[in-house]
């Protein structure tokens, strides 16, 4: 664990992180149908110690790319980098944190936190060790032996953060990993990771569908169209931080959101009235 002012690094610091070019994703023509293309030449930078949103409409690719940044999914065509490395598939420079639990049911919390280092030849000891930091940060310690199952939705998300860190990776993907909480766990949640975040030296890549929270939490917003997932812009988000609930009656709090609705919402009567005559 690599523990961290946040105030030295940050988007500023415009050291790259993770590199997109041109990158592209087409599906395949199933029987009669057409292909699609889901993301159409994407492109961008993620700096050091920056926490960046996704945002977009329903269907507009944003869990694609995501799978695509983590390995998971193969592109098309274009570049990716992840400090300035080419990505291949999935690796320890990139965590990943999806919206349903994906704890291992059968280990503890401890060992759920172990396993991706132990499978990656540390030995018991040490990863024990660092186990149990990565559990004291995000405030489980008490529950270091339980199971899943005992486990509430957000403490089970808390420990998919930690088994996600402990390999040190670079940058930390997250799809849409609060979307199935309840508004006031989610709330919570929002403000524990952004409490591990400025600790740690992690760039975020976090994928949402709503616009409060992607306010809340970053320091840029990336901004696709739909079908095909392409930038419409990247906004800078003009809030300091630390932030909370009552900078959502500010004035650039409203100013940005306005903007980025008329960026996702710009289109919408068109694509109405191509479906209702």
């Amino acid at each position: 664990m690599v523990p961290m002012d946040h105030e030295q690094g940050g988007p500023n610091a415009r050291e790259i992180m993770m590199s997109v070019r041109n990158l592209n994703k087409i599906f395949p023509a199933r029987g009669k149908g057409k292909e699609m293309q889901a993301l159409k030449d994407i492109c961008f930078d993620a700096y050091r110690r920056e926490f960046l949103c996704v945002v977009g409409a329903s269907g507009c690719g944003k869990s694609t790319l995501v799978r695509i940044l983590a390995g998971l999914e193969s592109k098309t065509s274009g570049e990716l980098l992840v400090d300035g490395k080419e990505v291949k598939g999935p690796g320890q420079d990139r965590g990943m944190v999806f919206q349903g639990y994906t704890l291992f049911p059968w280990l503890s919390v401890k060992r759920n936190v172990m396993f991706g280092p132990r499978t990656n030849g540390m030995s018991k000891r040490e990863a024990e060790k660092q186990a149990n930091e990565w559990i004291k940060l995000i405030g489980l310690e008490k529950f270091a032996d339980c199971y899943p199952f005992q486990l509430s939705g957000g403490m089970k998300q808390r420990v998919a953060i930690a088994r996600a860190l402990a390999n040190n990776p670079r940058v930390l993907l997250m799809d849409e990993p609060f979307g199935a909480l309840d508004a006031h766990t989610r709330a919570k949640m929002q403000a524990h990771l952004l409490d591990v975040w400025k600790r740690i030296d992690v760039t975020v890549v976090f994928i949402t569908h709503d616009l409060d929270e992607a306010l809340l939490l970053a320091d840029r917003i990336l901004v696709l169209k739909p079908h095909p997932g392409e930038v419409a812009e990247l906004i800078h988000v003009p809030l300091a931080r630390p932030r909370t609930v009552v900078d959502f009656s500010s004035a650039e709090f409203k100013d940005t959101k306005a903007r980025l609705e008329r960026l996702l919402y710009a289109n919408e009567d068109v694509e109405m009235g191509d479906i209702h005559p």
